[in-house]
């Protein structure tokens, strides 16, 4: 009796310390890991906390070891202004620096930084510009975040690089519209993110947005109307509003390329000089160039030529996909009968790539590289000069393609980089594909490596990857947030973090401190972890449209209409662009 009282006795003890054992792994872990972790985002490949805090005051000086890295000192200067209401000083002299800025040769990849914050002074160090503009980026960040009123920065090492160099973010304003002040907005969020592409698309069937000197009637006759309303007044960005427009985003270290689309979706540059359309069919009313036509291609190359002098990035984005909705107008017009038989072209498509790499080869001449989308793949143009942006992802056959043909390319599949797929399964305006699969912040978080086979990864001719948002939905600032935010904050991680440090758990945590931050600058964001705060922005209300016609492509089967292809929504079709459009008519100078 008494041996199995002792043995009780040891049990109980052992069961006791087990207890307080666990406990103590239960709070003593969390409590270690969140010592280690961070608020920045992208996650940086490496942070490790130390002890101690850096306290920003008006005795603060900001100081460089290299006068091109004075512009940089002195954004740092204007946002910790704007952000705690601090002045603090710039002063090109190294020794008085308290936060030192510093240009070192060594072989890290462009945008690698480190910084480090020590009790008496704060460390960035980077081998160029936009690696010491990294570091403040996530200087900004950690402040921001601080509770208010305090200035005081927990000490730490951080050493960071970015995993792609193409991080990039896609609007569409052919569509509608939104302004010079709305995309300033979005560059300060894209820097905030370290993203660094804006792929501006300016031209599409719906209005022309770029001024072009030497044909006004682009902008006095092409820019007027939108999606939804053909009678809205003539919007469009003047030469002026572009050089202030890549300025700003020069600054903040993101290159702005413009798309010029060709040989489809033409139908404003149509409108404006008609003379140089490639006809019409139904539902596709001149929506191709005139390939036949010898002015087209100096027409083209004259606004190529204008645009790229606007747009210092040394790249075009030519468009060249979807010709085949319109390319039907081509047959039997004499004059391409004849261009077809002289060069022996047995087909429409020998044509299509004719005039592409003619377009091509106008961008090249003017020292530009070429970007555009996949199904420019299937044209023979230079490897070393042409970017291809994948974004049919039910067509892999086209990315393999490309990186047989040794393309560099830029990953934007619809599924799940397209902003204007809906985000939530209860969300009533936007699209889903195949009426089931929409595009949540963790489907685009977790982008590439949960979609795509490891093997496909590893190939350097992968140079980044893409959001885009096309705007057939999308008529207000509010909505456009609404969209973007905050799976913008999702595609940073992704194009920056490798993905064996993505941690999606750290993420939600990290981006719930953002959230206070888009409201302080008016963003109307989905919320993900509360959606009833932020309902769904809807500008246009679903319409029930009945399915037109579907294209067939090779063996892949039944395609539908492009980046928009067949909107479905609950079993609801939206109309697609270039397809039925809700005309606003005006009746007594009133809008119905």
């Amino acid at each position: 009796m008494a041996f199995l009282q002792i043995r009780i006795h040891i049990i109980k003890v052992l069961f006791c310390n087990s207890l307080k054992f666990v406990l103590f792994v239960a709070i003593a872990f969390p409590l270690a890991l969140a010592a280690q972790t961070t608020t920045i985002i992208p996650l940086p490949k490496s942070f490790a906390k130390t002890d101690g805090t850096f306290q920003i005051n008006g005795n603060t000086i900001v100081g460089m070891n290299s006068d091109s890295l004075l512009p940089l000192a002195n954004y740092l200067q204007t946002e910790l202004q704007k952000t705690n209401g601090l002045l603090i000083a710039v002063d090109p002299n190294e020794v008085k620096a308290l936060i030192d800025l510093q240009l070192v040769k060594d072989d890290k990849v462009s945008g690698a930084y480190s910084l480090k914050i020590e009790p008496n002074k704060i460390t960035i160090i980077s081998s160029g510009r936009e690696g010491v503009f990294y570091g403040i980026i996530s200087l900004l960040q950690m402040i921001k975040k601080l509770p208010d009123h305090s200035l005081n920065l927990p000490t730490c090492e951080i050493t960071d690089a970015p995993r792609y160099q193409w991080r990039g973010f896609m609007l569409d304003e052919s569509r509608h519209f939104f302004g010079k002040q709305k995309v300033k907005q979005l560059l300060n969020w894209m820097a905030y993110y370290k993203l660094n592409r804006l792929h501006w698309h300016l031209t599409d069937v719906d209005a022309w947005r770029i001024e072009i000197k030497k044909y006004p009637k682009l902008t006095q006759i092409g820019s007027i109307g939108n999606h939804t309303d053909s009678l809205a007044e003539a919007k469009f960005y003047t030469h002026e509003d572009i050089k202030e427009i890549v300025a700003y985003a020069q600054q903040r270290f993101v290159t702005i390329i413009p798309e010029i689309d060709m040989p489809g979706h033409a139908t404003a540059a149509n409108r404006a000089y008609p003379e140089y359309s490639g006809g019409s069919v139904t539902k596709y009313p001149n929506f191709t160039f005139d390939p036949a036509n010898e002015k087209t291609y100096q027409f083209l190359a004259d606004i190529l030529k204008e645009t790229n002098a606007l747009f210092p990035s040394q790249m075009m984005h030519l468009g060249g996909d979807e010709v085949a909705f319109g390319i039907q107008a081509w047959a039997g017009r004499p004059a391409i009968t004849e261009m077809m038989a002289k060069n022996k072209f047995t087909s429409l498509s020998d044509l299509e790539h004719y005039f592409f790499r003619r377009m091509a080869d106008t961008v090249l001449r003017l020292n530009s590289k070429l970007l555009c989308w996949d199904e420019a793949v299937e044209t023979d143009l230079p490897a070393d000069k042409t970017i291809i942006f994948w974004w049919r992802q039910n067509f892999p056959s086209s990315l393999k393609l490309a990186l047989q043909k040794n393309y560099q390319v830029v990953l934007c599949p619809r599924l799940p980089l397209y902003f204007d797929f809906v985000q939530d399964k209860d969300n009533v305006s936007g699209r889903k594909w195949s009426n089931t699969y929409f595009n949540s912040v963790s489907d685009v978080y977790n982008f590439p490596d949960k979609q795509m086979p490891a093997d496909q990864l590893q190939s350097n001719l992968i140079i980044g990857i893409q959001a885009n948002l096309w705007t057939e939905t999308v008529g207000s600032e509010k909505r456009l947030d609404y969209m973007i935010f905050p799976r913008l904050a999702a595609l940073s991680e992704a194009a920056w973090t490798d993905s064996a440090a993505k941690d999606e758990r750290s993420f939600n945590e990290r981006l719930r401190s953002d959230l206070p931050l888009y409201d302080k600058d008016g963003i109307y964001y989905y919320n993900p972890y509360s959606r009833l705060l932020h309902p769904e922005a809807i500008d246009f209300a679903p319409g029930i449209i009945k399915s037109l016609v579907r294209f067939k492509h090779h063996h892949h089967g039944y395609r539908s209409a492009r980046h928009s292809r067949f909107k479905e929504n609950r079993g609801i079709q939206h109309a697609p662009k270039h397809r039925i459009k809700i005309k606003k008519k005006k009746k007594n100078n009133k809008l119905l």
